[in-house]
């Protein structure tokens, strides 16, 4: 069983310490950049319910939230039946790994992320440190363990994702009424809803009460235990490790996983969102947003099919087709990856309508993805009118990108550029590469000699002074606001 003699031995052997200034010295592993997708699940007890989110644990334990009168209207008050006992319901009995692993590299993704443990505070995986994870109840099964086989079966890199930290106030609405909280479950460490303080100003960085070393600890060596168990190459982590008391904890997480990495042989790094960690000691991560020009620097947006919910439920707000596509194109042209979210069913399937998003996405990756997987940003990352916000959660309203709308990006030699929404046009103009004309130069100052589609061949093309007009070629059963790309040879 790990303990914290061992963690503290790990980070005493180095390289790495629990110092900010050696942590920044972390390199990204050198396959994220060309990767450029990924899948993100989250699956747990919150999806038994199918019902308005992945918060339902919290939310049905507060007076006047939907969850809760769902809660007693379909399965009675919560003093009799509360959120540990949906532990029974959750047996898996369509769950299929290799399935799963199938549909994400038909989708095109080259990196997988389940979440290991949401804020419930229940365990995806074998653990010596709780009882309530899905080895010992549920299921019966070692999700995490099955899911990372398979990921490195497809040829694909493991990562996982842990978000304990909130576990610290997520149940603690459960002790304001009669509620199974208010039993032992919740006053004795190790019980499942343990600690349930009192909920904090979740969104201050000081909030009290302060997480105190006891939870800290158990926190710490959790994660550690994930790391040693299910050796991941990337380590994700939700919002609230910015708290102020966590610091010391995430720089020693860090420093441990740093040097396990070394020990593996194998590059790792910690995913962080906002400023949850010191700037170049991980890999900057935007939730369902993303940056408005490139950068220097990889990193990652996060984001679901839904707008609503990141697991599945009665209700999702879905995306569309064409929007995931430019959410990908978008993040790509400035050097980012996108790492797109799906919920199964509580069974284990995958919803139809999910299965369909990501089949559509693999094969618009089969014709255009040599404009995604290991390009690089070109001078210009952009053109046109329609630009995607700034900063996290906006993605909560659906952008009308025009055909004037176009990302780039580059690779050997080739510029590669997207037309967002060709809108069944006959023909595309791109004003980036516009004709010299009456003594104005336009952006692109060279010569092309030649344009190709991805996936249908080489189309018409002349330079004018509005710009290179591009005469695409039919796409058949492809809808006419799906992004199209095409490569541009320059001589």
């Amino acid at each position: 069983m790990i303990d914290l003699k061992t963690i503290d031995d790990v980070i005493a052997r180095g390289p790495y310490t629990d110092t900010w200034e050696s942590l920044s010295q972390v390199q990204v592993p050198g396959w994220f950049p060309d990767a450029k997708f990924g899948i993100f699940t989250h699956w747990g007890l919150y999806t038994v319910p199918e019902y308005r989110n992945e918060w339902y644990s919290r939310n049905m334990y507060i007076e006047g939230y939907p969850e809760c009168d769902h809660h007693r209207a379909t399965y009675g008050p919560q003093s009799e039946f509360g959120y540990k006992d949906f532990i029974p319901m959750f047996t898996a009995e369509r769950f299929d790994a290799d399935e799963w692993l199938d549909l994400f590299a038909k989708a095109g993704a080259k990196y997988y992320f389940p979440v290991s443990e949401h804020h419930d505070g229940y365990q995806m995986y074998r653990s010596e440190l709780s009882h309530w994870n899905t080895v010992e109840t549920g299921p019966h099964r070692d999700i995490i363990g099955e899911l990372r086989e398979a990921t490195l079966g497809h040829g694909m890199h493991f990562a996982t994702s842990n978000h304990r930290a909130e576990h610290w106030w997520f149940m603690g609405h459960g002790r304001d009424f009669e509620s199974d909280v208010r039993g032992p479950e919740a006053d004795v460490k190790g019980g499942f809803y343990w600690p349930a303080n009192p909920e904090p100003d979740n969104q201050d960085l000081f909030s009290v009460p302060r997480p105190d070393e006891e939870y800290l600890d158990d926190w710490l060596l959790r994660v550690c235990e994930l790391i040693d168990g299910y050796r991941p190459e990337m380590l994700y982590f939700d919002w609230w490790i910015q708290h102020d008391a966590f610091k010391p904890y995430v720089r020693r997480v860090a420093a441990y996983y740093y040097n396990r990495g070394v020990e593996w042989g194998v590059p790792v790094i910690i995913c962080y969102k906002d400023d949850g960690m010191a700037w170049g000691a991980g890999l900057f991560d935007v939730e369902r947003g993303g940056l408005s020009t490139a950068t220097p620097y990889p990193w990652q947006t996060d984001t679901a099919i839904a707008r609503n919910s990141w697991c599945y439920t009665n209700s999702l707000d879905y995306k569309s087709l064409s929007e995931l596509i430019v959410t990908l194109v978008d993040a790509v042209s400035k050097n980012g990856n996108l790492l797109l979210n799906v919920g199964p069913k509580a069974d284990g399937s995958i919803a139809d309508h999910d299965r369909e998003l990501l089949e559509g996405i693999g094969a618009w990756m089969d014709a255009n993805g040599e404009g995604i997987y290991g390009t690089r940003p070109w001078r210009f990352a952009e053109e046109g009118d329609t630009k995607a916000a700034e900063g996290s959660f906006a993605d909560q309203t659906a952008l009308e990108y025009t055909a004037g709308d176009w990302r780039f990006t580059a690779k050997d030699g080739d510029v590669y550029a997207f037309c967002l929404n060709p809108a069944g046009q006959a023909t595309l103009t791109s004003t980036t590469f516009g004709a010299y004309h009456d003594g104005i130069r336009a952006p692109f100052h060279g010569i092309v000699e030649r344009v190709e589609q991805l996936g249908a061949g080489e189309v018409p093309f002349e330079r004018t002074a509005d710009g290179l007009v591009i005469t695409p070629a039919e796409r058949p059963g492809v809808a006419a606001d799906v992004p199209v790309g095409f490569r541009i040879t320059i001589r």
